[in-house]
């Protein structure tokens, strides 16, 4: 009674040890990018409403050691509204988006003190990848499915090979004495779900070859497609299940003396809870704002520094946008906590193959656009190798930096490659032109 009177009070100093645990790798890791805040300064004003909004302001905007990046934000206003350019508004764009990620993981955890471990898990499972689905939607708004399908496929090979390649390199070399070992369940089950995200992605790419011509096909993939996302929700449902209820000590982050130090925050809100709800509202209006600049601007910032929209899309996107989030796994991999950063990176890639890319697409059946699993051989191919290498990288539970250096290297020849290939750019998925089908298989065509 005691405990459900300080929550529902705001108060969670009384919980118990057990009432607190159950914070996310994804919370791990975003903890390790932020700072104590010194509050003296703020406590000296005497108007309580004016205090606790300052000092609300000053958890929220200093209290991460990204702060600085913040500046990027008003600047690509100002851009936008100035017309400086559309490229500098697609580059600032990006770099204010960069905070703004790991502040949405950060009040997610915040909001979770309150409402206990469970309804923070759903948080942090529809939050925790926001920026993509906010660029996903706003391009879907904007007919270019090209742009969602690059995207997303880019997110996904990031976290796979960029972030835990650099992980396992940096952790290797940081532990080179030491034989580095992890939970092999929690990789099981997400290699369990990437192979059955990969299937729903290569039977619609092959479906096209199964009839006589394009236009027989076109439309079969697209129903396929369609069946195959909420097949795929219905699987992450179960995913969250899993995650939450039956099975949550696999996916939860160990407590020991060795994983808090000074550079990870305490186990106690900083901010209140109808606080952190705003802000958490606050914030995600700002990301959708510059994802709009984002979206709006990715042709003329590809024509201005002479890249493909494939390759900014595929490679730019991820990288900067959720360049928090890496950074924490890589720290983490250096202390020797690999369950922490592959919990990030597996995690990360299965909530956007299993969630994020099936609600883009029914969200796209919505808005009328025809937008399909069929990702293309050359993205879908990267994706397969990718998922692959991956699980066999995890298969024994131990890691060696020899192991990170061989998903860095493989993330390097898809990042080449993408640079590589150059198609010409088409806002597609009109429901009313199907046969813009059929141009994009030409460029297939071409392309091979």
């Amino acid at each position: 009674m005691a405990e459900a009177w300080a929550m529902e009070n705001g108060n969670i100093k009384g919980l118990s040890k057990d009432m607190r645990h159950g914070r996310t790798a994804h919370n791990m890791s975003s903890s390790s990018l932020r700072k104590k805040s010194d509050l003296s300064l703020v406590n000296r004003v005497r108007v309580g409403f004016l205090r606790s909004f300052l000092a609300n302001l000053q958890e929220v905007v200093l209290g991460t050691k990204l702060s600085v990046l913040f500046l990027a934000i008003p600047f690509a206003i100002v851009a936008h509204y100035c017309h400086f350019g559309n490229p500098w508004v697609f580059a600032l764009s990006l770099l204010g988006i960069t905070p703004l990620a790991e502040r949405v993981s950060f009040l997610t955890e915040q909001i979770a003190f309150y409402t206990g471990p469970t309804v923070g898990g759903l948080l942090n499972a529809t939050c925790g990848n926001a920026t993509e689905m906010i660029i996903a939607i706003l391009a879907l708004i904007n007919h270019k499915v090209s742009v969602v399908k690059y995207s997303l496929l880019g997110s996904i090979l990031s976290n796979l090979l960029l972030v835990l390649g650099s992980s396992l390199f940096c952790g290797g070399i940081a532990n080179i004495s030491v034989q580095q070992k992890f939970d092999r369940r929690q990789a099981d089950v997400n290699s369990l779900l990437l192979f059955l995200g990969l299937l729903c992605h290569v039977l619609p790419m092959m479906f096209k070859f199964a009839g006589k011509s394009v236009e027989q096909t076109a439309v079969g993939a697209l129903q396929l497609s369609r069946a195959s996302c909420i097949i795929m929700l219905i699987a992450y449902i179960a995913y969250l299940i899993f995650q939450l209820w039956t099975h949550r000590q696999l996916f939860e982050a160990q407590e020991d003396d060795n994983v808090y130090d000074d550079d990870v925050s305490e186990e106690t809100a900083v901010i209140g809870f109808w606080s952190g709800f705003i802000w958490l509202v606050f914030m995600t209006g700002i990301i959708a704002v510059l994802s709009e600049y984002v979206v709006a601007t990715i042709e003329d910032a590809s024509n201005s520094w002479g890249l493909s929209v494939n390759f900014i899309s595929v490679i730019l996107l991820p990288i900067v946008g959720n360049a928090a989030e890496h950074a924490g796994a890589i720290i983490f991999a250096f202390k020797n906590k690999l369950d922490i950063s592959l919990g990030v990176a597996l995690g990360s890639a299965t909530q956007i193959a299993m969630f994020v890319v099936p609600l883009s697409v029914i969200v796209s059946w919505i808005m009328g656009n025809n937008m399909s699993l069929d990702f293309h051989i050359l993205e879908t191919s990267s994706l397969a190798i990718s998922i692959l290498v991956t699980a066999f990288t995890l298969q024994d539970g131990t890691s060696h930096y020899m192991k990170g250096l061989v998903l860095l290297l493989c993330y390097v020849v898809i990042a080449a490659c993408f640079f590589v290939v150059k198609t010409p750019f088409i806002n597609d998925g009109s429901a009313s032109n199907i046969g813009l089908m059929n141009t994009s298989q030409g460029q297939e065509i071409m392309r091979i």
